[in-house]
C-alpha cells in the first residue's frame, strides 16, 4: 500500500523538478555557451583612421579585466575585433567573417559612419545586434527600419538641435553663419541645428558654407562667414578642419558666438594648434568626463579609468577621447549582458539593450542617465554645454536636453 501511494506522488515531484530545471535552463544563441559570450567588431588598425582604435584597444582590455574577475554571470567574454582600414568593402568582408564563421552573438562598437553603413542592411536582415556603433550618426537610432541595430552616443543631429535651442533661448537676435563638412556628419549636425531653430532658420541664418575633406583650406569660406555679417557660428567641422578655421578667424577678428562639434573641441589636437587665445570662449556639448579636466580629480570614476589604463594600457593617453569613449561603451554593454542574465539569444540581448532604465556608467558626467525602449533607440540624449577660458573647458550653469 506504501508503495503504491508513494510512486504516484514521487513521479509528480520528480516531473515539477524537471519542469522547473527546463524553466531555468539557459538559452543561447550563436556564440554563447556556460563558458564565453562572443562579440565581433570592426575597426582601424591601420590606414588614415588608425588612431581611432583607441576605443576598441580600451574595450578589449576592459573585457580582460572583467574575465579576470569571473566575467559577466560567471561567462568570459571573448571580443573579435578585426581591422577593416576604414574601408567599407572591407567592412563587409570581415563582418561577414564575424558572422558566418566566427558566429558571435552580437556586434559591438563597430568604427565608423560609412563602415557600419556598409553593413547595416545585411546585420538587420539576419537579425544580429549592431549595438553601439563608434558613430554619432542619426541612422543608428530608427527601431522601425532598423529594429537591430541601436547607436550609442548622443547623434550629431541631436547634439545640433542643443546649440540651436541654446541660441534661440539665449541670442534671439543672432546673425547665424552655418560651416560644416558636406558628408553625413556635417548634414547631421546642420539637421538637427535648423530643426532646433525652426521657423526661425530661414531669417536668423545668413551665410552657409561647407568644404570636402578633401580641401586643403577652408580659409575661403571663413572670409566669406565673416563679410556676411554674422555674430554667431554654427560649425560643424572635424578636428583638421576645426583648427584652421578658429585660426584663420583669429587672424582676421571674427570673434562670433562660436559653436563648435563636440569631436573637434578637443584641446590638445586643436586648440592648442589653432591658439589658445583664438580657441577661448568656443562652446561645445559633453557628456563623457574628461580625465584631463582639473575639476574631475577627484573624482572615483576618474581615477577608476586612470587606474585601469595604468594596469591594463599605460602607453596610451588617458586624455584621448576615443580611450574615454571605449571604456563607458564596454561598461554600457556590460550592463547590457547582467540584464540578459541566463537568455544569452540574440533577441534577449537586443530586447535589454531596449531596455535601459536610467542606467549610469563610472564616465558619463552626473546627472546623465541612459535610458532606451522598444520606440527609443538613442541611450543617451542629454549633454553639459562647455566654454573654453583658454586653458580648460568650464561646463556652464545648464544642462542641455534635446
Amino acid at each position: 500500500m506504501t508503495h503504491r501511494i508513494c510512486a504516484p506522488v514521487l513521479a509528480t515531484i520528480i516531473a515539477a523538478t524537471c519542469f522547473n530545471v527546463a524553466i531555468a535552463a539557459p538559452k543561447y544563441g550563436p556564440g554563447a555557451s556556460d563558458k564565453e559570450i562572443k562579440i565581433g567588431q570592426t575597426t582601424a588598425y591601420s590606414g588614415a583612421f588608425s588612431a581611432w582604435s583607441a576605443a576598441a584597444q580600451v574595450q578589449a582590455a576592459y573585457f580582460k579585466m572583467l574575465n579576470e574577475k569571473g566575467g559577466v554571470n560567471g561567462r568570459k567574454i571573448n571580443l573579435i575585433s578585426l581591422d577593416d582600414s576604414y574601408s567599407p568593402p572591407k567592412t563587409v568582408e570581415q563582418t561577414r567573417r564575424l558572422v558566418e564563421s566566427d558566429e558571435v552573438l552580437f556586434l559591438f562598437g563597430s568604427l565608423g559612419a560609412a563602415s557600419n553603413t556598409a553593413v547595416h542592411k545585411y546585420l538587420n536582415v539576419k537579425k544580429i545586434p549592431q549595438l553601439f556603433p563608434q558613430s554619432g550618426a542619426a541612422k543608428w537610432s530608427d527601431p522601425k527600419k532598423f529594429p537591430w541595430t541601436m547607436g550609442w552616443m548622443p547623434s550629431f543631429a541631436n547634439e545640433g538641435f542643443i546649440y540651436g535651442k541654446y541660441v534661440l533661448a539665449h541670442i534671439p537676435d543672432a546673425k547665424i553663419a552655418v560651416f560644416f563638412q558636406n558628408d553625413d556628419y556635417g548634414k547631421d549636425y546642420i539637421a538637427g541645428f535648423k530643426k532646433a531653430l525652426g521657423a526661425n532658420a530661414a531669417k536668423m541664418i545668413v551665410s552657409e558654407t561647407n568644404y570636402e575633406s578633401a580641401d586643403p583650406t577652408v580659409d575661403s569660406q571663413i572670409v566669406t562667414m565673416k563679410a556676411s555679417g554674422a555674430n554667431v557660428l554654427m560649425d560643424a567641422s572635424s578636428p583638421k578642419f576645426a583648427a584652421q578655421a578658429i585660426r584663420k578667424m583669429g587672424e582676421i577678428g571674427w570673434r562670433p558666438t562660436h559653436f563648435l562639434a563636440s569631436p573637434s573641441a578637443v584641446i590638445d589636437r586643436v586648440f592648442k594648434v589653432a591658439g589658445l587665445d583664438y580657441s577661448k570662449g568656443i562652446i561645445s556639448a559633453a557628456y563623457l568626463k574628461d580625465p584631463g579636466n582639473p575639476a574631475m580629480k577627484d573624482d572615483s570614476g576618474v581615477k577608476d579609468y586612470l587606474a585601469f589604463l595604468a594596469k591594463y594600457l599605460p602607453n596610451l593617453d588617458p586624455q584621448n577621447r576615443n580611450a574615454v569613449w571605449g571604456y563607458a561603451s564596454a561598461e554600457t554593454i556590460t550592463a547590457v549582458l547582467k540584464q540578459c542574465g541566463d537568455d544569452l539569444t540574440r533577441e534577449n540581448v537586443m530586447h535589454q539593450a531596449a531596455n535601459l532604465k536610467d542606467v549610469s556608467v563610472t564616465m558619463l558626467l552626473p546627472g546623465i542617465l541612459m535610458n532606451t525602449s522598444s520606440t527609443d533607440y538613442e541611450p543617451i540624449e542629454d549633454e553639459r554645454l562647455q566654454v573654453f577660458d583658454g586653458s580648460d573647458m568650464k561646463t556652464m550653469n545648464e544642462k542641455a536636453e534635446k
